[in-house]
């Protein structure tokens, strides 16, 4: 049973992972709707949707618990606000051809959430870990002085998702619980906001095709599901094992923007990729280092 349990695991890790990978291919079906928009439209939904699934596989009680303790509704003020960013930013860049920005933003993500718990939760860093810390600030470094620019869309997200993971971690719900609440706090916003903009709207449900419509209910459904099955494989799998699983999606964005959407791949871009994916090389390495210590200990 072990031994099923962790092959589910795995499995619900690539999942999720894979899922996020290729979710661009879905926003890109709505590139004639504005990002506000589909971020209004994707809160919605996808509070509809957990309610829907929670009345079936249960959780209502865990909710009752979080309403009772103010400080953690405080906390998930914050961090609705810092995950609807994230959706916003990543929108965006998805249907203005910044693509490979956002797989920059999730491959550097890991390294940044690093330094935030060496800042916020008084975590050491590791030789390796300051190894590559360096290697992908010089990486943006470069960038900066020889081409006068910065990934801002890449550090955007790095950094509000990289937030919203610490404040996640100190507010400790589980992933469907915190998802209702940050999108049931979010939901009058989008519903005001979408009904003062539905005569200039163009996502208004009104007078959309029916095709239109259902793609933009499928928001809720693309927002869920990879978070379940991310949850479903945490508690299956140690996080040493599902932070592995978390290069796969931004390498299938980096694919399908090169490949199918040809955003351009020139040396700026290339030089920046190669540090951070050099700097993600050592992180690795010390992940395994780490995991070989511990295994040899127990």
């Amino acid at each position: 049973m072990p031994d099923l349990e962790y092959r589910k695991g795995m499995l619900l890790a690539v999942c999720a992972y894979v899922i996020w990978g290729i979710a661009p291919l879905y926003f890109k079906l709505l590139t004639q709707v504005s990002p506000f928009e589909i971020l209004m439209h994707r809160v919605i939904w996808s509070f509809i949707f957990m309610l829907v699934l929670m009345r079936f596989i249960g959780g209502f009680g865990r909710l009752r618990q979080v309403l009772k303790r103010p400080k953690q509704i405080g906390v998930l003020i914050v961090t609705s606000l810092l995950i609807a960013a994230n959706w916003l930013i990543f929108i965006w860049a998805i249907n203005n051809d910044h693509m490979l920005d956002a797989s920059l933003g999730y491959f550097i993500n890991p390294i940044f959430n690093v330094l935030l718990g060496m800042v916020f939760l008084g975590e050491k860093l590791r030789k390796l870990q300051w190894i590559a810390v360096t290697l992908a600030f010089v990486g943006v470094l470069i960038q900066l002085i020889s081409f006068g620019s910065i990934p801002l869309v890449s550090l955007a997200l790095a950094a509000s998702f990289g937030f919203y993971g610490l404040m996640r971690k100190k507010v400790n719900i589980d992933a469907k619980t915190g998802l209702l609440v940050e999108t049931a706090l979010l939901f009058p916003i989008a519903i005001i906001y979408l009904l003062m903009t539905l005569e200039s709207s163009t996502s208004s449900m009104l007078v959309n095709s029916t095709s239109l419509n259902l793609t933009l209910i499928a928001a809720g459904i693309i927002t869920t599901v990879p978070l379940l099955c991310f949850a479903g494989a945490a508690v299956r799998i140690p996080l040493s094992v599902l932070g592995f699983f978390q290069y796969i999606g931004p390498s299938i964005m980096f694919i399908l923007a090169v490949s199918l959407f040809n955003e351009p791949f020139d040396i700026e871009k290339g030089i920046t990729f190669g540090f951070i994916w050099l700097a993600l090389v050592v992180f690795v390495g010390d992940m395994l280092q780490q995991r070989s210590i511990r295994q040899k200990a127990t």
